[in-house]
């Protein structure tokens, strides 16, 4: 058991810095590029992790909301309640008219179709003409 430990935990602890290096925004890392500290995290497995962990992150809270990610940090949302929000407002009003036109359309297709009930159940055909003889 303690022999599988001595494997184990360096494996650990490399897999955690290399991880943790790779989620880094490079402007993070100290002293060496990250793919200098990649290199060193992978081939030298016991120290490279340690030093890492040690001396090779900025060990403090990033200001304003970074992420490790390029793509989230390039591309922040100030979040604005949707009531406060103009671009979502003026979406809904165009949605809403969309939406009565649609609606208008199908009432009147309504109407139209009932006429032409009435008309059958009257007698008349569609164009007044006698219904068709069976």
């Amino acid at each position: 058991m303690f022999r599988a430990l001595i494997y184990l935990l360096p494996l650990a602890l490399t897999i955690y810095a290399f991880i943790d290096c790779l989620n880094t925004p490079e402007d993070e890392a100290k002293h060496l590029p990250k793919i200098a500290w990649v290199f060193i995290i992978l081939l030298f497995w016991i120290v490279g992790p340690i030093v890492w962990l040690a001396a090779g992150k900025l060990r403090q809270a990033p200001a304003g909301g970074r992420t490790p990610s390029e793509w989230h940090r390039n591309h922040r949302h100030e979040w604005v309640a949707p009531d406060d929000n103009p671009d979502f407002l003026k979406a809904l009003k165009e949605e809403n008219k969309k939406d009565e036109s649609l609606l208008k359309d199908w009432e009147a297709d309504l109407r139209r179709r009932e006429e032409e009930l009435k008309r059958r159940e009257s007698g008349a055909g569609p164009e007044g003409s006698a219904p068709p003889a069976s």
